[in-house]
This record gives structure tokens, sequence and C-alpha cells, in this order.
């Protein structure tokens, strides 16, 4: 037990982890995570792919980068949004290549379906 106790991230670290997840967990902000998987976009173009408004795009971009999810490079008036280290590139990628080798249960949307 001591080497778990000595492994445990500090509680700040804990809160700051689950808030990326959090982040994570939404579908919208996922699919810009994943559309950026091949390289950095601007915001029409990542609205384009993910089917989303321009403000809606913007809104969670900003989200993403306060939490250093993601960075930005400016070239005049345009904004260029990428992964912002291996890391998250790591960890989208991982979450997606599990999601597509396992059977998910999700009984939390099954709860009001009879079977």
């Amino acid at each position: 037990m001591a080497a778990v106790h000595e492994r445990m991230p500090s509680e700040e670290d804990v809160v700051d982890t689950a808030d990326i997840f959090g982040l994570l967990g939404d579908p919208r902000r996922l699919r810009l995570l994943v559309a950026l998987l091949d390289g950095e976009l601007c915001v029409c173009d990542l609205a384009a792919v993910t089917g989303m408004t321009e403000s809606a795009t913007s809104h969670a971009l900003r989200l993403l980068r306060a939490h250093r999810v993601v960075s930005v490079r400016r070239d005049g008036r345009m904004a260029y949004y990428r992964l912002d280290d291996a890391h998250v590139r790591m960890l989208v990628d991982l979450a997606v290549a599990h999601t597509k080798h396992t059977e998910a249960i999700h009984p939390e949307r099954d709860m009001g379906v009879a079977r």
C-alpha cells in the first residue's frame, strides 16, 4: 500500500487531470481533437469537418486551449489550431483505438429501454 500511496498524484494534479477528462467527455470537443490528429486546421475548417458552427468551434477551442490541450498559431487574421503536444495526441489516439477494439456496455444509456 505504501508504494501505491507514493505514486498517488497530488490532489491538485488529480483535479486537473479530471478536468482534462471532462473536456474529452464532450463529443463535440472530442471531434475537434480527432480532426486535429492529422495536423493543424483553422476554425472554419474545424467547423466544417465537425458540423459545428464557427462560434461553437471557437468556444470549444478556447476551453481546450485554456487547459493546454490545443495550441494556436496565428498567421495574420487566421488562427490555426493543433494538438498541444504528443501526450494529447497519445491520449486521443488511445481512446479512439480502445473504442474501436472493444464493445462498450452502456447501462446508463439503456436504462429506459425494455429488453
